[in-house]
């Protein structure tokens, strides 16, 4: 009787070992399998690459629907996009179309086997020939066009031109050199306007002063352009050196696709040392250091309406903040996992059959996505 006692026993314990060990194992599947999704999510695939990719070239040379942007003195300074923007007529308005155009040129210098390169490439020469960014040129001339696209498309812009110049391809070469005459307009526009602006715009749309900021200090900083970098740089402290407290708890506003409060942070990273910049961060948002701090990503309640398809963009540039300061900073790691769960929310989102969100959104995510890699 002891030894059938003992055998049931023993039968008994074996039997919750394995279940146990059965358990924890799914458990620990689970996990990892949550972890791997996770993080197939906030690097870029070739697969997710070719998704995106498809967006611009839908739209790039598409040229209704189109929001105008120009100032009309006269009748006869009518005309259609294209005739107008050569280049950049494609995907409803001139900024779109220039970040289109950066995110294609991104995506063949990450993926050299990208599905659609021979089309991308063929796309890119077509637009940015010497011809028609000279027409663009003769259109940033008109006298009552010295505030076009100011500065949020004059950032794209430069971005675009960063992205050519770092690109070791003879495409490259020779789009870099075709659009030289813009880029080096838009860098005098830079040079001429930061110097009368007397406060910053802190608003989270295309005229936000520390975007456009952080986007032509980068150009400057890559290209060596001593001039426009000093600039930036004193402005940006000029701006937002003393600068405590930012209310990111008022955040976001209903049209917002860029964080104030964060794209101060971004420019500010840039321009102050490591030491200094962590200390400034401390008084202007020093919630950033709880590692139980936490971010609501904005929530889109119509992505058909184009102004509330807006915060889908938030997403992507707080998230591209927010990997630029756990990047540079010990301590504040914890704000990628923050910046995952923004970029989670909305990469479903982009191809969701909407143009109000198709013709731009997938630059901010792969922008987004190459601030993950840094």
């Amino acid at each position: 009787m002891k030894k059938n006692i003992l055998f049931i026993n023993f039968l008994l314990i074996a039997f919750l070992l394995i279940l146990c060990e059965n358990i924890i194992s799914a458990e620990q599947g689970v996990s990892d399998k949550s972890v791997a999704n996770e993080k197939s999510q906030v690097i870029l695939t070739v697969q997710e690459a070719n998704r995106l990719a498809k967006l611009p070239l839908k739209c790039m040379q598409e040229e209704f629907p189109n929001k105008p942007g120009e100032t009309l003195a006269a009748a006869v300074d009518i005309g259609s996009p294209q005739n107008m923007h050569p280049t950049f007529y494609g995907c409803f308005d001139w900024h779109s179309s220039v970040h289109g155009h950066w995110m294609l040129v991104k995506l063949l210098k990450t993926f050299p086997g990208l599905k659609e390169r021979d089309l991308i490439r063929s796309k890119l020469a077509e637009n940015i020939s010497a011809e028609n960014i000279l027409a663009e040129v003769n259109y940033f001339k008109r006298t009552e066009e010295n505030s076009f696209e100011r500065t949020y498309g004059w950032a794209w812009l430069l971005k675009l031109a960063e992205e050519l110049h770092t690109f070791d391809d003879p495409l490259a070469r020779q789009l870099e050199n075709n659009l030289r005459p813009l880029t080096d307009l838009v860098v005098q526009r830079h040079l001429e306007f930061l110097p009368k602006l007397n406060y910053p715009i802190r608003v989270g749309e295309h005229s936000n002063t520390a975007f456009g900021l952080a986007f032509a200090w980068d150009y400057a900083n890559t290209t060596g352009n001593r001039e426009l970098k000093q600039l930036i740089e004193k402005r940006a402290k000029d701006f937002f050196l003393r600068d405590t407290g930012c209310p990111l708890s008022w955040e976001p506003s209903g049209f917002d696709f860029l964080s104030p409060c964060l794209e101060e942070a971004d420019i500010m990273r840039r321009v102050l040392a490591k030491k200094e910049f962590a200390l400034w961060l401390k008084k202007f948002l020093p919630q950033l250091a709880d590692k139980k701090f936490s971010l609501a990503p904005g929530e889109v309640s119509d992505r058909k309406d184009g102004k509330l398809v807006h915060l889908d963009g938030l997403n992507f540039s707080r998230a591209w903040c927010l990997y630029g300061i756990a990047a540079q900073l010990d301590g504040y790691r914890h704000l990628r996992k923050i910046a995952d769960q923004h970029m989670h929310h909305s990469l479903a989102n982009i191809t969701a059959g909407s143009y109000e969100g198709e013709h731009w959104l997938a630059s901010f995510a792969i922008y987004a996505f190459s601030c993950y890699s840094k």
